[in-house]
């Protein structure tokens, strides 16, 4: 292992990337091969990051000449990422060392391509979208740069220069990043323009926009696959029915189990499928990969597509792999007909043994591998017929026990389980494998890129096996990094533990990162397709701070979220010289310098509440707001309160303040303006809150399973401040006008019908963002109601904290 973590260092990986490569029994023997078929042992960076590209992708039937690229990489033929993909597929299909000057021209060995050039085709490009890009601006870049990207012209050239001309002409037609690229500066830069200019511009100036699907699939591997048809079929006529039946277009699928909610990295594998099929003019379908009844529920097959929709995707097809049952029972009879597939009585351990055990000792095969044709094919309809139990059969594949891909070490085709299919009922007893299912599904729905995570890297080389052992179409399969995030955990088995153990009430709680918690939490789509976007989309694996996917929901919220007042913990303001009947109505925006939101009224009276937090007993002068004897400002009033008493509770407790509203204009401008609250009961003033619901992260660390930071394990990691719930909450009677206006749109309406209340969402204000949670109780009779009342019952979940000025506090 040293030796090989030394040599992968030699090609200019990091130490902790060669310990990872050094590792991994797919890749290891493959990247040493390589450095060995160069007869070097040191190289630039740039090469060795080629051999190393090369070697993540290079497979025995794919890349049979993977020698004669890697030393064209060292002899400087090769010498782009562009450069080896056009190596890897003519080699596919051709032998370079017979065909030397074709695979120069094929690979554009030699071609230089000039400064001028380079700038010409960029400034066609950037002519051609022009309008756009003005009007848009640097949103837009992602996709007009795929676009230069694909020019035929530029296809050899240098991709460091192409992106340095690329950036200057985009600052000379655009400047430099402005209010209008940055959504906060703006809102800043809208508060100094005239009045009447702002509410013509206030909307558009404001409006937040994500990441579009073609900056995200604009660059890296995933920008440079294959077309329909140009992958290699074990028969020609293959390819012909293939095409003849996709007519040419992109095909992909999203392929999920249902045995649980879709998570954070499911939005990412959604927008990847999705969006590479609609960015190219194709179609996406949704596969139930329900191939195991003992894990499958209606709810997670319901949830899955109703959570794709949410994201604003709409599959093509719905389709399931119990749909193939048949199809595939025929095509495990072939293989065993053909000699390729036998029936195995071994156990669990026996099997493991044979695959060389925990020291990795010599493999074996299994006893029965070599059986007669004939007696295996007896078998498996023994097991169809459920003449054994569970367990005492499988069928496995006969690859290569031998092989250094530990996925073709005679896996598993299909095994008996006596369970109810949520589809099937009890038709069948034997259920095919995943790794048996997967690429025959896509075959038989002509997929044409076969996206998926990195973690299947291995079963690719299976993938294309069995396509070709059976002779059907072999779609491409291309693994992307998974995406992950900090202070939380996904699996499926982990979720369970954490709600069967208590730690979370469900498996939608808002603490998770299930899609389903994110949204019960509050969390727009926009804002979750727009984190996952800007990451784009590499072949590593990646780890993301929680708090750059928070950063766009806050993003998003400011933009479509009205503000009102509230107070967490209520605290009770008597204003002592007005008088005990004083009413006035005040005139509030729903979004300040935003006039399509609109404006609402609300009652100010003698009585008042604020939040305790805006009041502090002892002063200093890095605090801002309230305190005895200190003014300050009343949101939406134009004069100011001052504290003159505070009364006590029996336990010492604030009871209320006692403040003296300023009637004349002798003090000066309040350096802070606080939120409030005023009792007025015809009005139904304040809104009472049943629960406010303040999520903070489920785990202390970012990582939970690293035991070097938590010894204990990850579920004692789990933090027992992560939900704090408050009652007594209350809030002013826009919240309530919100509502109503919410529900007398056809959107809201439909929403409501489906109790999806957490699309109603607010700014407090100086708080927090918060929406409905689903265990709110809000019936039609209560929304065409005047106020609040009867069985209402409204629970507020936080949904992120707002990024305030430290000074405030």
């Amino acid at each position: 292992m040293a030796e090989l973590i030394s040599k992968f260092e030699a090609l200019g990986l990091s130490a902790d990337k060669a310990k990872e490569a050094a590792g991994n029994k797919k890749l290891a023997p493959t990247l040493d091969s390589l450095i060995a078929s160069t007869g070097q042992a040191e190289f630039t960076k740039p090469i060795g990051m080629l051999i190393y590209s090369l070697a993540t992708t290079a497979t025995k039937d794919k890349t049979p000449h993977a020698d004669y690229i890697a030393r064209a990489i060292v002899a400087g033929r090769i010498a782009s990422t562009e450069q080896l993909s056009a190596a890897t597929k003519f080699c596919a299909k051709n032998d370079p060392t017979a065909e030397e000057t074709a695979f120069s021209e094929a690979c554009g060995v030699g071609v230089v391509v000039s400064d001028e050039v380079i700038a010409a085709s960029v400034k066609g490009a950037i002519d051609s979208f022009k309008e756009s890009l003005v009007k848009e601006r640097y949103r837009v870049l992602g996709k007009v740069l795929g676009a230069v990207k694909k020019l035929p012209e530029l296809r050899w050239a240098d991709s460091g220069k192409v992106k340095a001309e690329f950036d200057a002409q985009t600052l000379a037609l655009l400047g430099p990043k402005d209010e209008r690229d940055t959504p906060a500066a703006a809102k800043a830069a809208a508060a100094v323009v005239p009045k009447a200019a702002a509410a013509s511009n206030a909307t558009e100036a404001n409006k937040w926009k994500s990441a579009s699907l073609e900056s995200m699939l604009a660059s890296g591997d995933i920008s440079r696959l294959h077309k329909p048809g140009e992958n290699p079929q074990i028969k020609p006529e293959l390819t012909k029915e293939h095409l003849a039946a996709t007519k040419g277009s992109v095909v992909t699928r999203f392929p999920p189990e249902p045995n649980g909610y879709l998570h954070i990295g499911h939005a990412k594998a959604i927008n990847v499928n999705f969006g590479y099929a609609k960015t190219h003019g194709g179609i996406c379908n949704l596969r139930y990969d329900d191939t195991n009844p003992e894990a499958e529920e209606q709810e997670y097959v319901d949830s899955i597509l109703e959570t794709i929709r949410w994201l604003g995707f709409e599959p093509h097809g719905i389709f399931y792999s119990s749909d193939y049952f048949h199809q595939l029972f025929d095509l495990a009879v072939k293989l065993t007909e053909k000699g390729l597939a036998y029936v195995c009585h071994c156990n669990g351990d026996e099997i493991k043994a044979q695959r060389g055990g925990d020291e990795r000792g010599p493999r074996y095969a299994c006893k029965h591998r070599d059986r007669p044709v004939s007696e295996s094919l007896a078998e498996f309809q023994k097991m169809k017929e459920g003449r054994y139990a569970s367990g005492e059969a499988i069928l496995r594949m006969k690859m290569d026990i031998h092989s250094d891909n530990n996925m073709m070490w005679d896996t598993v085709a299909y095994r008996i389980l006596y369970a109810s299919h949520h589809r099937t009922g009890t038709e069948w007893c034997i259920y095919p494998t995943y790794d048996f299912t997967h690429c025959l599904c896509d075959s038989f729905e002509n997929i044409t890129h076969s996206l998926c995570t990195s973690e299947f890297f291995m079963s690719r080389e299976s993938y294309y096996w069995l396509c070709d052992a059976v002779e059907v179409y072999k779609p491409v399969q291309w693994e992307y990094g998974r995406l992950n995030v900090t202070k939380t955990l996904l699996s499926k088995r982990k979720l369970l533990e954490l709600r069967d153990n208590g730690f979370v009430r469900a498996l939608d709680d808002p603490r998770l990162f299930t899609l389903p918690a994110l949204r019960r939490r509050g969390v727009p789509a926009l804002a979750i397709n727009a984190f996952v976007r800007e990451l784009g989309v590499s072949t590593s694996d990646a780890v993301i701070d929680v708090v750059r996917l928070d950063n766009h929901i806050r993003d998003c919220l400011g933009d479509i979220a009205p503000r009102i007042m509230a107070a967490i913990h209520p605290l009770r303001v008597v204003l002592e010289n007005l008088p005990e009947d004083h009413f006035e109505e005040v005139e509030l925006p729903f979004k300040p310098n935003d006039e399509s939101f609109g404006t609402y009224t609300v009652p100010f009276t003698r009585v008042l509440y604020i939040d305790s937090s805006d009041f502090r007993e002892v002063d200093s002068a890095d605090y801002y707001r309230l305190a005895p004897n200190k003014s300050v400002g009343l949101q939406g009033v134009s004069r100011t309160i001052t504290c003159t008493k505070v009364l006590r509770n029996t336990d010492g407790s604030i009871a209320e303040l006692v403040c003296r509203y300023e009637a004349d204009s002798a003090h000066s401008k309040p350096k802070t303006f606080i939120q409030w609250v005023a009792e007025c009961p015809k009005l139904g003033s304040p809104v009472r809150l049943d629960e406010v619901r303040v999520y903070n992260p489920l785990f202390k660390h970012d990582n939970p399973k690293d035991s070097s930071e938590v010894p204990g394990g990850w579920l004692s990691d789990v933090d027992p401040n992560s939900l704090v719930v408050v009652k007594g909450a209350v809030a002013e009677v826009g919240l309530w006008g919100w509502i109503k206006r919410f529900a007398a749109t056809e959107a809201g309406r439909k929403e409501l019908d489906q109790h999806n209340v957490e699309s109603i969402r607010f700014q407090f204000k100086r708080i927090g963002y918060f929406a409905l949670d689903k265990d709110t109780v809000l019936t039609a009779a209560d929304i065409e109601s005047a106020q609040f009342g009867g069985a209402a019952k409204l629970i507020m979940n936080r949904i992120v904290t707002l990024k305030e000025d430290p000074k405030k506090d």
